[in-house]
């Protein structure tokens, strides 16, 4: 059983926040929402904020230090919007989500956010193994602690593998066997139409391999390529 990510906030001087956090984690599916030392909470403009996600409110543990907060964690991720001059182990969004996933399989894991004008503080940071940094254009990185919030526990649920409903498709997957025959008729065509060299074609056909590959073609989509390759084939 994969034990829960909890979403920890340090300090947080704006109630909406809180309401706002609380339902990007219920959106994302998570439940389990700390506070450490919030300027103002129960309020009734984190509960609107909320927009449903009382649950979510209603729960949620507050402490007084971010120690107690995380005492029981695998794992300790502190997001920061700045680079620190002390060297720390970071992480981009993605990466962060899947080391927390695999850190949840053996026990509680937290991912921390600062206050909102001055993220974590250094003492803070102490208690984090990792540090994960939101990339954002260079002239102006300031993020929303809420927004924040929403973008790593989105790379979550992504990493959890269920972010949606798969896609179906309209038909099986091609098969290398049909991939071959069709490259060998690719090869053929440009050719015969001398776009490719016949004396140096492999570095091409490398390439066209690597682009059709990355389609994920399945057979159907693989017979309509052939039906145009034997179009533009000569008639004999």
């Amino acid at each position: 059983m994969v034990h829960p990510i909890r979403i920890v906030l340090v300090g947080t001087t704006h109630p909406g926040n809180i309401g706002a956090s609380a339902r990007a984690m219920k959106n994302m599916g998570l439940e389990q929402l700390c506070l450490v030392a919030p300027r103002h909470f129960p309020d009734a403009e984190a509960t609107a904020r909320a927009s449903g996600a009382d649950d979510i409110l209603d729960s949620a543990q507050c402490f007084t230090e971010l120690t107690e907060a995380v005492a029981d964690c695998a794992l300790v991720v502190g997001a920061s919007a700045r680079l620190r001059s002390l060297p720390w182990p970071t992480v981009a969004p993605r990466e962060c989500a899947r080391r927390l996933m695999e850190a949840a399989a053996a026990g509680p894991c937290a991912l921390v956010f600062g206050q909102e004008r001055s993220g974590l503080s250094n003492d803070d940071l102490q208690h984090c193994q990792l540090l994960v940094n939101i990339p954002t254009a260079p002239d102006y990185r300031s993020l929303n602690l809420a927004m924040a919030v929403q973008i790593l526990v989105y790379e979550i649920r992504l990493a959890r593998g269920d972010a949606g409903a798969t896609v179906e498709r309209e038909a099986p997957p091609a098969s290398s066997e049909d991939l071959e025959r069709f490259f060998a008729h690719l090869e053929r065509v440009l050719v015969e139409s001398e776009f490719l060299d016949p004396d140096n074609p492999r570095y091409l056909m490398r390439r066209l391999r690597r682009l059709y590959y990355r389609a994920e073609l399945d057979q159907n989509e693989l017979n309509i390529l052939r039906g145009i390759l034997a179009s533009l084939e000569p008639s004999t």
